[in-house]
Formats: C-alpha cells, structure tokens, sequence
C-alpha cells in the first residue's frame, strides 16, 4: 500500500461480553491467540469474555488483558488473511492506554504472553492504589483547553484531579479523588457545558493516584526482555514514535500516572504522513476519536468476521 497505514488498538471501556468470539469460531488464528493467552495467565480468561457475567468482564484485571488478547487476536486473522507481516502492512502502532501494550505487540516489541501476563499484573495494580470509593474520573464534552483548566485548577483545591484522556477536539476525561471530580462536574455543570458525565470506572486511571501502580510496574518491566520496535509506536506520555527499547519502557511506566494524549498522537500521525487508521480489537471507540478529528483519512476496523472483507480492499 503506497499509503502510510496506522494500526491503532483500543483502551479500557471497550470491552463487551462476547468479544472475540466470532474471531474464535471463524478463524484458527484467533483461537490459538486466545490458547496462548489462557496458558500465559493459568486461567481460561476466553471463558469469561465469551460467557460473563458482565460483572467479571468489566474488571479492571480481567478487562485489560481481555481487551488486548482480542486485538491480539484480531491482529493474527489480518495478518494470516493477508499473508503479510506487520511492517508490511503498517508504518506505525498506536494504542490507547493500555492499548500501548498492543501496539509494542504489533511491533514485535513484547511477546503476547508477557503482554497477557504484564496486563494482569497492571490491572490488578491499578485497581488496588487506590481504596474502592475513593477515586473518580468524569468526561468532560464541549469544552476548551482554557476551560479545563479554568475548572482544574479551582476544582484541585478540593483534593487531586487532573486531566488523565485528552481524546479529540472538545472531549476530555479527569481523574482524581471523588470530593475534586465532584467539584469539577459541579463547575463544568455551572458552565453549561453540553455533557459532563462521571464514569462507571473502579479507579482513577492516569493521574498521580496511581503511582503505587507506576513503582509496581516499574519492578515489573525491569525483568521483562522487551525488544526494539520494528516500527513507529506513537506513545501516550510523549505522542510521539519511540522504537528505542529504553523509551519504549520508560513510557508505559509512566502512562500509569501520565495523561493519555489521543489527540496529539493523532495530529502527530498526521504529520508523520499517516492516511489510513484501522483500529483493530474490541468496538469503535477510536475510530470514532479519528472520524471526530479528520475530515479526509481513511478510517477502517477489524472487530468481528463481517469487517473483514471490506478491510482487505484496503492491501
């Protein structure tokens, strides 16, 4: 393709009970991912995305290596389809939080088993920094720059709240603890702001609260053999291309604490030539974020068996 291709891979929020599922009845391929992601856990983690209950699926320890191994997944039913590796197919990676982990997977900068294992390890940590009913985040929608942090910085005199998503042109995500989101919705509500709406979420993901989650991380990525990407992986802290094994680490340390800039990484991709964005894995959330950034890109996705004939026109 003489076009420059995005892979992009979604983030917590995305999964639904029954995810993969076609993948896994249609295709080899994906079913041998979801095996070799059971192995890596010592649990059959499929069973609950396939069956539920609802409850488990939308856990932050199941949800995230949930999310990845049916981008993982996905992947492999492209690539075999196809008959083309990823740095054929695609000019960069990109994911949304711990999409991340996908996106060095699609690179060849992780294994999908460590992927599987270190996502487990990062939900669980994640979830645990902080007591249950402590922390909070909320979407905020139709507001500016300048008016964020207008609400932020009144809102920080009640306690810690901080931009964690920057997502798209007048859509943002906070977090922090409940009595300064509260605070927030309250100022943005007073504002008259279009919505403004507090997330059904367990943790306050990607603010400062979460840095007993980054230092468990941290230990844990010492002993991983990450290798270098073989193509851009545009990262959330620095929305920009890393390949460099020591960058690469660096940054999902401290995209557990850092905001997640999906929007600058868009506008980066942009810069870097990209004009095709196929977002692979769980539903179209980010596809959603590119539509609502870009007029003119090609924007495509592979979830189920049904996206796949459209999505193979474009190779």
């Amino acid at each position: 393709m003489s076009k420059k291709v995005v892979f992009q891979f979604p983030g917590q929020g995305s999964q639904t009970i029954g995810m993969g599922g076609a993948l896994a009845t249609a295709f080899p391929e994906a079913r041998q991912v979801f095996e070799e992601i059971n192995e890596a856990l010592g649990e059959d983690l499929f069973a609950v995305m396939r069956d539920g209950p609802d409850d488990a699926i939308r856990l932050t320890r199941n949800a995230q290596p949930a999310l990845f191994a049916t981008s993982m997944a996905a992947l492999a039913v492209l690539c075999t389809r196809v008959g083309q590796t990823v740095p054929t197919l695609a000019d960069f990676t990109a994911g949304h939080s711990l999409g991340e982990y996908a996106a060095l997977a699609a690179a060849g900068s992780i294994t999908i088993a460590d992927g599987a294992r270190l996502l487990r390890l990062r939900g669980d940590a994640m979830q645990n920094a902080v007591a249950v009913g402590e922390g909070a985040m909320a979407a905020i929608l139709g507001a500016d720059g300048a008016m964020i942090n207008e609400i932020l910085d009144v809102a920080n005199k009640t306690g810690v709240v901080q931009l964690a998503n920057d997502n798209a042109p007048g859509q943002v995500v906070i977090s922090g603890v409940v009595a300064a989101v509260d605070k927030a919705i309250e100022i943005a509500r007073a504002k008259n702001l279009r919505r403004v709406i507090k997330l059904p979420v367990s943790a306050p993901f990607h603010c400062d609260l979460m840095a007993p989650a980054a230092d468990v991380m941290a230990a844990a990525l010492a002993d991983i053999d990450l290798k270098a990407a073989t193509l851009p992986v545009f990262c959330n802290v620095t929305a920009a291309g890393e390949q460099a094994v020591d960058a690469l680490k660096a940054n999902l340390i401290k995209q557990v604490t850092g905001r997640v800039r999906w929007h600058e990484t868009l506008l980066a991709l942009d810069a870097a030539g990209a004009s095709v964005f196929i977002e692979i894995g769980s539903g179209r959330v980010l596809s959603s974020l590119a539509k609502r950034t870009f007029r003119e890109k090609t924007i495509a996705n592979l979830d189920n068996p049904d996206d796949l004939d459209s999505l193979l026109t474009l190779f």
